[in-house]
């Protein structure tokens, strides 16, 4: 069995990998990925912490994060669709010109 300290340092350097990834891409399909490493991160810290406590609180909030960034994912990816096919680039400094 792995041990729970293993558990609680994967999910906080998935945590700072989606960190470094949102500050560093520019790109907006990889910040939407950078998204997702964070809440996977995030989900399994709640379940290790449940784990550690010995309930099921920590599987029961996995599944409402989860349902959570699939909503996330499917509205996300419908917005990059759209901004790629107006303005043929995803890159966010172009993005942020208003157009007068």
């Amino acid at each position: 069995m792995i041990e729970t300290l293993w558990v609680i340092i994967l999910s906080f350097s998935l945590f700072a990998i989606g960190i470094f990834g949102l500050i560093s891409r520019r790109n907006l399909l990889f910040i939407l990925l950078s998204l997702e490493i964070m809440l996977n991160g995030i989900i399994l810290l709640f379940v290790a912490a449940s784990n550690l406590h010995g309930n099921n609180d920590g599987q029961i909030m996995y599944l409402l994060v989860l349902t959570l960034a699939a909503s996330e994912v499917a509205v996300g990816l419908a917005l990059v669709i759209q901004i790629y096919r107006q303005q043929q680039n995803l890159d966010v400094d172009t993005l942020t010109k208003l157009r007068g």
